[in-house]
Order: structure tokens, then sequence, then C-alpha cells
């Protein structure tokens, strides 16, 4: 939906004599497919702008990117004297200066040396190989592999989380859980080799770690004095693995460790220490790219079905595209027909609109393999 319609649902608001309610919050998340560090004179420049341009059409309160990359030294697109994860706000003031975003990224486990061989290829590369744009090398990849996040340099396919002026992210209230281990979920199993030996060493067993890039939970102050947990991730897609299936298995547990925060578990231990998940009574937003759809796909366990139907959340808000598209569902969210971008608001909040964009056509093609989505909800 464009801003003109945002415009018809307040008008209706007025005439149905809700003129008092508050301005509903637009929500939206987008995979921007693997966005690198974007100044002008750099790569992807062009998709940058591209991408830009559908934001400024969706006009969002609040904004998840997916798979926009977390710059720091190791990494392409270093600024020297910027501090780490600058990426997003950058992105932000060069290509949306008139949105006036705020832009917030949290570290993520991609391209991050986890010590060990976790493909069992019969060594660990610990040290990421000189940075190189186009397709992975085999270098890249075996690093990759055993990185505690798949990502060729430390940083990538990270998000960043934006809001609009008039909101607030209130910073020494965000949580996050990149350092949660798989091994302390309980009934988590380690995945297994064909012959039935586990997959992992024990010593990699109890060092991995269970998000792929990061569960971060980040409070967000609205204009109208309302909070919203914002509750955002990118679990890694059930895919590229072998019959041992640890891809399918740790996107399963990726998305119940969402559930795990969403209802409050007290074996959840956050990086800073602090036990439990999302306080009673709070209102809450579920979004990002979870890699699974709740009819198709290589899921195991039907995890996005579980989260799906936590009683912390709302009905299914399943947006769908205004208009149809050759090969694909109407709430499809990306273009190899699939629904795994979600924007899922806490039971309190009362949606008022959903949709996926497909508009998003730049001058080089498609700006991403994945759709906006969108919710709006009164907070």
């Amino acid at each position: 939906m464009q801003r003109p319609i945002r415009i018809m649902l307040a008008a209706a608001a007025v005439l149905l004599g809700a003129c008092a309610s508050p301005r509903p919050v637009r929500v939206v998340t987008w995979n921007v497919e693997d966005l690198r560090p974007v100044p002008p004179a750099r790569t992807d420049a062009s998709r940058a702008r591209a991408i830009a341009g559908v934001i400024r059409r969706l006009d969002p309160d609040v904004l998840l990117l997916n798979e926009i990359a977390y710059d720091r030294p190791e990494g392409p697109g270093w600024e020297p004297g910027a501090p780490p994860g600058s990426n997003a706000q950058r992105f932000a003031d060069e290509h949306l200066p008139d949105l006036r975003l705020t832009a917030w990224m949290p570290e993520t486990n991609t391209g991050e040396p986890s010590g060990h061989d976790l493909d069992r290829s019969g060594r660990a590369v610990t040290t990421p190989p000189p940075y190189r744009p186009g397709r992975p090398t085999p270098e890249q990849l075996a690093f990759a592999n055993d990185a505690h996040g798949f990502g060729v340099y430390p940083g990538q396919y990270a998000m960043a989380l934006l809001v609009a002026p008039g909101h607030r992210i209130l910073h020494d209230r965000i949580r996050t859980f990149r350092l949660f281990r798989w091994a302390d979920m309980p009934g988590a199993v380690p995945p297994r080799a064909l012959d039935g030996s586990p997959w992992y060493t024990d010593e990699a067993w109890a060092a991995f770690r269970l998000p792929s890039k990061t569960l971060a939970v980040v409070p967000v102050l609205l204009k109208d004095g309302g909070v919203l947990h914002c509750v955002i991730s990118h679990p890694t897609p059930p895919a590229f693995d072998g019959p041992e299936g640890r891809n399918k298995h740790r996107n399963r547990d990726e998305i119940l460790l969402i559930k795990a925060y969403l209802e409050n578990e007290p074996w959840l231990v956050d990086d800073q220490g602090r036990p439990g998940g999302l306080p009673p009574g709070a209102h809450a937003v579920v979004l990002g790219d979870l890699n699974a759809d709740p009819k198709d796909g290589d899921s195991v366990g039907d995890p996005i079905g579980r989260l799906l139907k936590s009683p912390v959340l709302g009905p299914d808000p399943e947006p769908v595209a205004p208009t149809p598209q050759d090969g694909l569902d109407p709430w499809d969210t990306s273009t190899f027909g699939l629904r795994v971008d979600y924007v899922l608001p806490s039971a309190g909040l009362r949606v008022v609109g959903t949709g996926v964009w497909r508009e998003i056509e730049g001058p080089d093609g498609p700006a991403s393999d994945h759709f906006p989505g969108w919710a709006e909800s009164i907070v």
C-alpha cells in the first residue's frame, strides 16, 4: 500500500467516530538480499537507490532490513574512524535523507569464526580470506561454513532496525541473544550423520551458537507514548546442508527460540546475563525473514506453525499482495514462491492493515529476491 491508502485508513477511522484513537504504526520488514556497504562510489549503489525508492513509498514508522552488512574492519566498505555497525545509518543518510530515519544494527554471528570444523571438511578455517566481490571463492566458502553463521566475511547478512522521527529506540533496554548456545536450549538434539554419530564434536556442540545472525529485542518508544518491543531475527534457511539436516534443525530451533522469548521461558538468558523473555502484558511485534513457510518449503517440525499458534501473538495477519503475479501465491514474500518474511503483532494490538509490496523493480532488475511485508497496528 502507498501513503494515500494510509490516509484513507485514517479517514475511515474518523468516519467511524474513532478520531481520538492513536495513529496506526506501520511496521515493515524486508530482506534486501546481501546489501553491502553502499556509499555512492561503491558496489551496490544503484540497487541501494532502488531499495530506498521502495522504502520511501512504504513510508514506515519501524523498518527491519535483513541482509544489510554490519561494517567492521575485517569486512568491505569500512570507514576508518566510524564505529562498527554504521552501514545502515549511512544508507539512510545517503539514500533517504528526507525520511530522517534513525538506525541501529546488532552484531551478527555471520562470518564470526567458531574455531571448529563445523562442515566436517577435515579442518577448521578460522581466518577470513581477503574480501572479493561476486560469487564466493572456495576459500571464502570454507571459511563461511565453519563460522557461527554463514558469511564469507565478518558482518555479512546482518540486520538493521530503523525508526522514523518521533519514535525513539530505547538503547538501554535492548536485549540480544547472539551468544545463546544451541546446547543450552531444552530438548535440543544435535544433528547426526548417516551412520548415527553426532555431526558436531562434543567440543563444537558445547560452543556452537544457535542464532545464525542474532535474536534481538529492541524496545521502541512511539511518539504516542507506547512502547513496542521489536523482536528481530533471521534464522538460517532450512537448506544448503546434507542428509544430517543441520540447517533444517537449526532453523526450527531458531524459530522456537523466538517463541520461547515471547512466552517468557525462565531458562532463557540473554547476552547481558538477564533471564526470561517478554514481560507479561508488553506489546511486541515479531519481524524478519524467518525462512519458513507454514504451507510449503523444507522446514522440519513446523516451527513457523508453532510460533503462529503462540498465545502471545494475535491471529496470523497473513498479508497478501494487492495484485496477482504469475507463479506466486498472494501471500508469498519471495520471488522463489514462499512466504518467509513476517510481521506478527502481539495479541494486545489491533491490526488495521497489512500487505505484501511487489513493486521492487529497479533500473538493473529486481531490488531483491524478497518483497517487503508490512502491518499497521494500533498500539
